[in-house]
């Protein structure tokens, strides 16, 4: 798969998820992954005003996880028309979840891509 279509995967999903309070949505950020084995997944941002919410790339692993994968080749996560890297706490926890995701490719643009080893060059070991 190329990285256009994963990036299409993430835009199906991303828009506007009214929740019941005030001030929270859902879907403002949407991630694609595609899997060491081949498979998309993908997740939407959740956004609470007291701050309990996750990242689309949390929403995207979790599904993953489901299906009982936990290999990422690349990801993807996009806003509007741009694409956006993952933050902090999602790069950290693509390393938790399997160290050899530290070679996933990490989209920035439909073009360029980081490792995430060169995004997270100081992970949290035990």
């Amino acid at each position: 798969m190329i990285v256009k279509q994963l990036i299409e995967e993430a835009h199906k999903v991303l828009g506007e998820y009214p929740l019941e309070f005030e001030g929270a949505y859902a879907g403002s950020v949407a991630a694609a992954i595609l899997t060491k084995d081949g498979n998309v997944y993908t997740g939407i941002s959740i956004d609470v005003q007291c701050g309990i919410g996750f990242c689309a790339e949390h929403a995207a692993i979790a599904e993953m996880l489901k299906h009982r994968e936990t290999k990422i080749d690349k990801i993807v996560a996009v806003i509007e028309n741009k694409i956006i890297p993952p933050c902090g706490r999602c790069r950290e926890f693509m390393y938790q979840i399997n160290k050899e995701n530290i070679k996933t490719k990490v989209y920035v643009s439909p073009e360029k891509f980081y490792l995430l080893d060169e995004l997270l060059p100081v992970r949290w070991e035990s």
